[in-house]
């Protein structure tokens, strides 16, 4: 939850002996936690009673138990999976692309050991996205990605030399693996990493600026308080008819100045008289 890192383990089954081994291998590989959210999943309580547990619904009781580890367990209440937030919106992106590749490939071509390797390299490739915008600051270059906080590197491991495609999913198993990376690569590049980044457009018609019309304009490098103001003198419109570019003329200082400025650095304020009658 600190860092976003998303961790994904291969289980035989859905009951709670198996997700007992999951939570022992992560706890090996990671070390101790502090606290386990989770959602109310069979095998989440079944592992609580394992564990004797009884008051699987009370968080209370959990507690109490984990407390000599120094660990919690929070459960989320039932039918509510928007409260998962991060972990649950990563590993249903992960999902719905896996669901996909898997109903294409068949789950029973696949052995455990690719298996296996295939959710490490899926692992790599999420834990591998943009925190944070890319900084224009030439100081510090570097992205900071979940897998910078949990290894403290800033390398990537790169993919074994060579092309690999659909047709090494009949070879040998290392290949398989590497032809469904990149499936993967290609889905997760193409469907999730554009929706980090918005673009919108206009999405109803509006009228275009005209001559006369009063703007101001935006500059990022005026002082507080200050609002200069204009007079289009001139429109250019595109091939589409769409006004993109216009003239403004200013007055600062005693002083007129004409401009030639896109339409989005420009806030109308008064029509033209014009456009009034």
């Amino acid at each position: 939850m600190g860092t976003r890192a998303i961790h994904i383990e291969v289980i035989e089954s859905m009951d709670s002996s198996s997700f007992l081994n999951a939570l022992r291998r992560f706890f090996s590989i990671g070390g101790p936690v502090k606290q386990i959210r989770s959602d109310c999943g069979t095998n989440f309580i079944g592992a609580c009673r394992e564990l004797k547990m009884e008051a699987v619904q009370s968080n209370k009781e959990v507690q109490e138990y984990l407390n000599h580890k120094g660990c919690t367990w929070v459960f989320n209440p039932p039918h509510s999976s928007h409260m998962g937030g991060s972990w649950e919106r990563m590993i249903g992106i992960t999902r719905c692309i896996l669901d996909s590749m898997m109903l294409k490939v068949g789950s029973s071509k696949l052995t455990h050991e690719v298996l296996t390797t295939f959710m490490a390299e899926v692992s790599a490739f999420v834990n591998a996205r943009p925190l944070v915008p890319v900084s224009t600051d030439p100081d510090s270059p570097f992205i900071l990605m979940p897998a910078t906080l949990l290894t403290q590197k800033v390398a990537v491991v790169l993919p074994p030399q060579g092309e690999f495609d659909d047709k090494d999913l009949f070879k040998r198993q290392w290949r398989q693996v590497q032809s469904l990376a990149n499936t993967f690569w290609h889905r997760w590049r193409t469907e999730y990493l554009p929706t980090l980044q918005s673009r919108r457009k206009w999405q109803t018609e509006k009228p275009n600026l005209k001559e006369g019309d009063i703007v101001t304009l935006k500059d990022s490098q005026l002082k507080r308080n200050d609002w200069p103001m204009g007079i289009i003198m001139k429109t250019f419109p595109g091939r589409d008819g769409k006004v993109r570019k216009v003239d403004v003329k200013t007055a600062r200082e005693a002083s007129c100045n004409i401009f030639l400025c896109p339409v989005s650095e420009t806030v109308l304020l008064l029509l033209s008289p014009e456009t009034d009658k």
